[in-house]
């Protein structure tokens, strides 16, 4: 259980949070990126596979946009443990289904230096996944990516800790329902 001191800080870092994208701006990106993922994946019966715990917000929004028959798994692996910096992968859950010969669409909420996903992509290749893609609701701007390049992405975001909309901090703020960078970060 969080401490109450640690409860205060939580809600000052919302209270001095600047707003990056909006509700709406959200949305629209969204609507776009449904778009050009039922363009490209319609014909495909695809396993669509969440990223929890951030992908679980982009995941319930995006799924419904799309047109197609798919399948839906999930996949837990973290390298933050609700910590504000990434260590080692730890797997908490693998894909349930299989997805060898399958086309396999994996659904997060950042891609910031992509560790996290590049490891799961690469997974999804080892157990036989004809074909692996990839969208993120948000893509941070800076040269310190691994070597994956992503498929859709919604919006982009400045090099500042980001929150909101799935994405976290320190295991809180996961719902609010917008964009946000911590103030001074």
């Amino acid at each position: 259980m969080i401490a109450i001191a640690d409860m205060e800080e939580i809600n000052n870092i919302m209270k001095q949070a600047d707003l990056i994208h909006s509700f709406a701006a959200i949305d629209q990106a969204m609507t776009r990126m449904a778009g050009e993922i039922c363009n490209n994946l319609a014909d495909s019966n695809p396993v669509v596979i969440s990223l929890l715990k951030g992908g679980l917000v982009l995941s319930g929004q995006l799924l419904p946009r799309f047109d197609f028959p798919l399948q839906l798994d999930y996949v837990h692996a973290t390298r933050y443990r609700d910590q504000t910096e990434g260590g080692s992968l730890h797997w908490i859950a693998r894909p349930s289904m299989p997805i060898k010969n399958r086309t396999v669409l994996l659904l997060d909420d950042i891609f910031d230096e992509g560790h996290t996903l590049a490891a799961i992509y690469d997974y999804c290749l080892a157990t036989g996944a004809k074909e692996v893609q990839t969208a993120v609701l948000l893509e941070k701007r800076h040269d310190r990516k691994a070597r994956l390049m992503v498929d859709y992405v919604g919006l982009t975001v400045p090099d500042r800790y980001v929150f909101g909309f799935g994405m976290d901090y320190k295991g809180y703020l996961r719902n609010a329902n917008g964009i946000y960078a911590v103030k001074g970060q």
